[in-house]
């Protein structure tokens, strides 16, 4: 079954996912330095609070975030990898989560899931650079989220 997202008013919220966004503010805000003592102050529990935390996102959260998925495929030689990372690292692009292939006949694929949301620049003029890049074959988008 596809996963479904829903915009919904917080006084329509059980308690529960409202407190649990408190819990989130108070961390992310350094208000509250552990699960522990967020809950405590929301008043939940934090069985509660880990029940949640991963399936409730404020509104601006959400379309702050910007992931896109980029294939490549990469020459196998000492550096090339390190040089597409530094690339992104520079246009303040985030890796969240890499995938590579063993190199076959000098190559491999690597699968990067990049948070764009605070790219300097726009997103094709990152993958020209990329494509550019000494030991780069090739680059595209694969996904965008």
């Amino acid at each position: 079954m596809a996963e479904r997202y829903y915009v919904v008013r917080e006084d329509l919220l059980p308690e529960a996912i409202v407190k649990t966004m408190q819990v989130k503010d108070m961390l992310d805000s350094g208000a509250a330095s552990t699960v522990h003592e967020a809950a405590e102050r929301a008043g939940i529990s934090r069985s509660a609070f880990y029940k949640y935390k991963d399936g409730v996102f404020a509104l601006q959260d959400v379309s702050r975030e910007r992931i896109v998925t980029i294939s490549m495929d990469l020459e196998h030689r000492a550096g090339v990898l390190s040089s597409v990372l530094g690339l992104l690292a520079s246009r303040e692009g985030n890796v969240l989560a890499m995938n590579q292939s063993i190199p076959l006949q000098g190559f491999a694929n690597v699968v990067l899931s990049v948070d764009i949301a605070g790219l300097a620049g726009d997103l094709s003029s990152l993958i020209e650079l990329l494509r550019k890049q000494q030991g780069v074959r090739k680059a595209a988008v694969i996904g965008q989220g």
